[in-house]
Order: structure tokens, then C-alpha cells, then sequence
């Protein structure tokens, strides 16, 4: 039975995008040397975020979005040999299209 993993309240699933194995030139990078990609899939969002009259604010991203997010966003959790983020959505920094 696989394992559902749910966000609680403003936090955000997201897969990472792999990272590009070559530079713009042709140079292959090694796995070594390659940077976290900074980019991921939206998988889950949580309920949102409560706000002072009790309301819940609506996310601004939502399931299956590319987004970027900063460097250090998130927590690792690694489920069913799969790894994702779980990050607030204040870590978001933008949506691509």
C-alpha cells in the first residue's frame, strides 16, 4: 500500500527537478559537482494558512506547478525510496510557466 503524504496548513510537497548534466557549452558536470536543483514540482499543499480572523488565506501555488524556490527552502523527508521537500510556502519564490 503505498504511503499518502499530506502537508499540514501552509506547507508545500515538492518533488526537485533533476539538475542538467551538461553546461551550455557541452561539458558534462559529475554528479559531484552538480548543484541542488533549485526547481521542483508541486505534488501537495496543505490547507493554507490562518490568518488573524481565523480565515484560511488560499495558496498561490497548487498541485503539479513548476516553481522555484530558494536554496535553503525546505526539509528533506524521504518516503517509500522517494526523496521531496517539505517547505512553507513563504519559500516559494516564483511559478514558471
Amino acid at each position: 500500500m503505498a504511503t499518502k503524504l499530506t502537508p499540514i496548513g501552509d506547507k508545500v510537497l515538492v518533488k526537485r527537478l533533476e539538475a542538467e548534466a551538461k553546461t551550455k557549452g557541452g561539458i558534462v558536470i559529475p554528479d559531484t559537482a552538480k548543484e541542488k536543483p533549485k526547481q521542483g514540482k508541486v505534488i501537495a499543499v496543505g490547507s493554507g494558512r490562518m490568518l488573524k480572523d481565523g480565515k484560511l488565506a488560499p495558496f498561490t501555488v497548487k498541485k503539479n506547478d513548476r516553481i522555484l524556490f530558494s536554496s535553503y527552502a525546505g526539509t528533506e523527508v524521504k518516503v517509500e525510496g522517494e526523496e521531496y521537500l517539505l517547505m512553507s510556502e513563504d519559500d516559494v519564490l516564483a511559478v514558471i510557466e
